[in-house]
C-alpha cells in the first residue's frame, strides 16, 4: 500500500457516493454552526454590554420621563432593557392620559406591555439556537451512518477477495471512519455554543423581569402617589 492512498484526499475521494454526500452535508452543517457561533456570540455580548450600559443610566437619577424622550429618539436595538423601558413607560403615559382610569388597570396595562417586549427580546436572543442544538444532537447519527455504509461496503468488496489482509481492509474502514470524525467536529462546537448561548440567553432575560418588576415598583408608587393629591 502505498502512504499517498492513506492520504485524508484520497479516502475522501475513494469514499462512495453515499458517505461523500454525508460528509458534505456534515461539514457544510459545521460551517453554518461556525457562522451561527460567531453571530450569536456578538448578539449576546452586545446586549450584555447595552444592559450595563441602560441600567447605568436608569438609576443614575435622570427623570423617567427624560430617559423615555432620549431613547425614544435614539433607540438601541441592540439594547433589551431599552426596549422594556419604552414599552412599559408608553403605556403607563397613554393610560394615564385616559380620565378615571383606576391605578390597578395601569399597571396591569403597563406590566403585560413589558411581558410582551420580553418575549420579543426573549425570541432575539434564542434565535438560531434550535439550529445549533439539531446539529449537534444530529451530527453524530448523520456520521456514524456514513460509516456503517462506508464499512458495509468494505466488507461487501472482501467478498470478491481470495485473501483479506490489513492492507485490504485498512482504506475502506479508514474512509468509513472519517465521516464519524466530521460528525464529531460538527457536533462538539455546536454542543458546547448551544449550551454556553442558552445559558447567557437565560440570564439575561432574568435581569429582564428583574428590571420589568423593579420599574412596575416604580411606577406603581408614582401613580398612586399621583392619586392621593
Amino acid at each position: 500500500m502505498q502512504p499517498d492512498q492513506m492520504s485524508m484526499w484520497h479516502l475522501i475521494s475513494g469514499a462512495s457516493v453515499l458517505v461523500q454526500l454525508v460528509m458534505l452535508t456534515l461539514l457544510a452543517a459545521s460551517i453554518a454552526s461556525w457562522v451561527l457561533i460567531f453571530q450569536r456570540s456578538a448578539v449576546l455580548r452586545a446586549a450584555k454590554k447595552t444592559l450595563d450600559d441602560f441600567e447605568d443610566r436608569f438609576w443614575s437619577g435622570i427623570d423617567l420621563s427624560k430617559l423615555y424622550r432620549q431613547v425614544t429618539g435614539n433607540p438601541d436595538p441592540d439594547s433589551g432593557l431599552e426596549q422594556i423601558f419604552r414599552a412599559g413607560f408608553k403605556e403607563f403615559s397613554r393610560m394615564r392620559q385616559q380620565p378615571g382610569v383606576d391605578p390597578e388597570a395601569v399597571m396591569d396595562a403597563v406590566q403585560r406591555s413589558m411581558r410582551v417586549a420580553i418575549s420579543r427580546e426573549e425570541e432575539r436572543l434564542d434565535q438560531h439556537l434550535p439550529f445549533l442544538a439539531t446539529v449537534g444532537s444530529t451530527s453524530p447519527y448523520i456520521g456514524l451512518f456514513g460509516t456503517v455504509w462506508g464499512i458495509m461496503n468494505s466488507f461487501r468488496g472482501l467478498a470478491t477477495v481470495q485473501q483479506a489482509t490489513l492492507a485490504t481492509v485498512a482504506p475502506g474502514i479508514a474512509e468509513a471512519l472519517i465521516a464519524t470524525a466530521i460528525g464529531l467536529f460538527a457536533a462538539i462546537p455546536a454542543v458546547i455554543a448551544y449550551n454556553r448561548f442558552s445559558a447567557r440567553s437565560e440570564t439575561l432575560i432574568g435581569h429582564y423581569y428583574t428590571f420589568a418588576d423593579e420599574f412596575s415598583s416604580i411606577l406603581h408608587r408614582r401613580v398612586h402617589a399621583s392619586e392621593g393629591e
